[in-house]
């Protein structure tokens, strides 16, 4: 179990968190949801204890293992499958001593504790991860110096995910996985055995995956069980309420004023007055609700064009003089066409997108484009597109040579940048601003097609629908590369595959196509295991070692009986604790005219102060039975 109290942390003089609480109980997939910025990425750091809160706690047993995605990717000259093998430090130490040792006791034991974390088919596990993020059993003998920067990033996820740690962080690791990956990937997550953690802005993960939501939301945390879909009808339903009951309240305390301020200077009625104004100090204001608006995305409206606006006739391209990535292409684009560019990366998805956006020649073919055709491209690696040293406003001054200055911000401003973010260099922007600036660019000349390669990978849930709705209104056609795939069945509705040098349409829905990827996978998980052996001189039998293992387990069990029921207890203290907070904050409790408001919130405060107290010896005690089992798996451990 996590449990996080009263956490605080300023950064750069901003208060990110201010006396958050929430528990996470064990074993539970949670996403992490809220705006960018609002310090989702911090709390990890925290959790990890790379960052010191500046008051608070962050709790869960010691003996817990804790992994994270290694922010560098891993490089050199060994191959992809020992990269993830050798993430398990264990594994390695356990199977280097195993071959020096000498002493048959030792011995024995190392092979245990070897059956123990099944090194038997650690290579098979390793492969399978890597196979499951797209990884040919070939690829996986290459070195990691073979793939760029996002192929093996893919490399550090699958080495985390092969540690299999007690509590997984998950920083969006969907930003460098293809649709493909991510069906991958929400299938491990949900039979994933221990605690999950995600940070991410897709609904389909968080509605398929997980089984609570986490929200960072102006300083606090609040969990709820559930996927996104639950979460957020269950906000609007919070935020509902609250609006309900502050105009209430305003009602109730300018009704109170009416009266202070009419018999204020009547003797007969100063008990009654002083009466109210005690009411009106006593009355907690309820907070507004601050809208957080979200600028929507603005593309102008593009002349029109005589279909088609694209051509491709048996067109094969690729990069110079090697050999081409894609043959014999043959696609017709016409005004409003809505296209989804599906299939794993590196099949030649981008590559068409950059024939398409004119960044690449065809190498035979015949390849047509309406005149005076204007194209807009977003890119998916951002930085090569944007020079990190200049700032928006820069960015967009040469496109309007006669325009004012003030045009100038007008418009980016159309695209959610205010003065100061206009005159920030690109550096120093966040991932989703710079996003927004490559919209603004690649849509400036009003073009007719727009195409978009993975355009959601920095954007928060909320700007990924006001993107929704702006391609939705938007009158040109439109070819989507995404792993997104509510955008995808929001604002598409054709669906063309590039696999195996080739492009052609896929007959189906987008659930068809996942279905499809759920089953070519799972087809595909017939890997040879390797197993790990070791000589009967230096093992002991079968019998012998369930003998110790059943030994072993007997000693543990009360112990882990006992740590889960005072884990139990904590929890359920914890949730019935925050009822009584929430009813607390009612401001109905508090009006000095109604006897049994007022009887009902002494016992309230009564009870909340004795949750408060039992809580406290509960965790005293949780901890307690986790020093004991400690205790105990180290003397077995020597």
């Amino acid at each position: 179990m996590l449990q996080i109290d009263d956490l605080t942390y300023h950064i750069a003089g901003r208060g990110l968190f201010e006396k958050a609480s929430a528990v996470i109980p064990t074993g539970h997939k949670v996403g992490i949801v809220g705006r960018n910025g609002a310090g989702k990425s911090t709390l990890f750091q925290i959790i990890m204890g790379n960052l010191s809160p500046d008051g608070g706690s962050v709790k869960y047993s010691p003996h817990l293992k804790l992994g994270m995605v290694a922010q560098e990717a891993p490089s050199g000259s060994t191959s992809l499958l020992q990269t993830v093998l050798s993430a398990h430090s264990e594994l390695q130490i356990l199977q280097s001593q195993a071959d020096k040792e000498t002493d048959p006791e030792r011995i024995a034991d190392i092979y245990n504790r070897l059956a123990d974390i099944n090194a038997q088919s650690a290579e098979a596990r390793a492969a399978a991860i890597l196979s499951g993020l797209g990884f040919s059993a070939q690829a996986q003998k290459r070195p990691c110096s073979d793939f760029s920067g996002g192929w093996r990033m893919r490399v550090a996820l699958a080495s985390i995910l092969f540690t299999e740690p007690d509590f997984l962080l998950l920083d969006e690791p969907t930003n460098y996985l293809d649709l493909e990956g991510v069906l991958w990937l929400e299938q491990f997550i949900r039979k994933y055995r221990h605690t999950v953690l995600i940070i991410s802005h897709d609904r389909d993960l968080l509605n398929s995956a997980v089984n609570g939501i986490l929200h960072v939301h102006e300083g606090k945390l609040s969990y709820s069980t559930g996927g996104y879909n639950q979460f957020e009808a269950s906000l609007a339903e919070q935020q509902r309420q609250q609006a309900t009951l502050k105009a209430r309240q305003d009602l109730e305390r300018a009704r109170i004023q009416t009266f202070v301020d009419r018999f204020r200077a009547k003797a007969s009625k100063a008990k009654q007055v002083q009466s109210r104004v005690k009411a009106l100090e006593r009355m907690t204001p309820i907070a507004s609700i601050v809208a957080q608006q979200t600028t929507p995305f603005q593309f102008p409206e593009p002349g029109s064009c005589a279909p088609p606006l694209m051509k491709l006739d048996n067109v094969s391209v690729g990069y110079e003089e090697r050999q081409p990535v894609l043959e014999k292409v043959n696609l017709r684009l016409d005004p409003e066409d809505r296209i989804a560019l599906l299939g794993a990366n590196g099949n030649g998805k981008s590559t068409l997108a950059k024939l398409l956006a004119g960044r690449l020649n065809v190498q035979s073919g015949e390849y047509q484009t309406a005149p005076k055709l204007t194209v807009g491209y977003f890119a998916q690696h951002q930085v090569d597109e944007l020079n990190l040293d200049e700032t928006a406003y820069n960015h967009l001054r040469p496109m309007m040579p006669l325009a004012k200055e003030s045009e100038v911000r007008a418009r980016l401003g159309q695209f959610g940048f205010s003065a100061d973010k206009a005159d920030t260099i690109v550096s120093k922007l966040s991932g989703g601003e710079k996003a927004r600036l490559l919209f603004a660019l690649m849509s400036f000349e009003a073009p007719q097609v727009m195409i978009l390669d993975e355009p959601t990978n920095h954007l928060d849930i909320d700007s990924r629908e006001a993107l929704v709705l702006a391609l939705n209104e938007y009158p040109g056609a439109v070819i989507l590369i995404s792993h997104d795939r509510h955008l995808l069945e929001a604002c598409v509705n054709d669906l063309w595959v590039v696999e195996k040098g080739s492009l052609h349409r896929f007959e189906g829905s987008l659930e068809d196509y996942r279905q499809k990827i759920l089953r070519d996978k799972n087809d595909a998980r017939q890997q040879k295991v390797t197993v790990f052996h070791g000589s009967d001189d230096d093992k002991k039998s079968r019998h012998e070692k369930r003998k110790e293992n059943a030994s072993q387990r007997q000693r543990l069990s009360p112990l882990k009986k006992a740590v889960e029921a005072a884990e139990s207890e904590v929890t359920l203290l914890s949730e019935e604790k925050a009822k009584y907070d929430r009813a607390l904050s009612n401001p109905r409790l508090y009006d000095p005219d109604n006897p049994k408001a007022q009887e009902a919130q002494t016992q309230f405060i009564q009870e909340q102060a004795r949750l408060e107290s039992a809580l406290e010896v509960a965790e005293e005690k949780w901890l307690a039975a986790l020093a004991a089992l400690e205790e105990v798996e180290a003397q077995l451990t020597k």
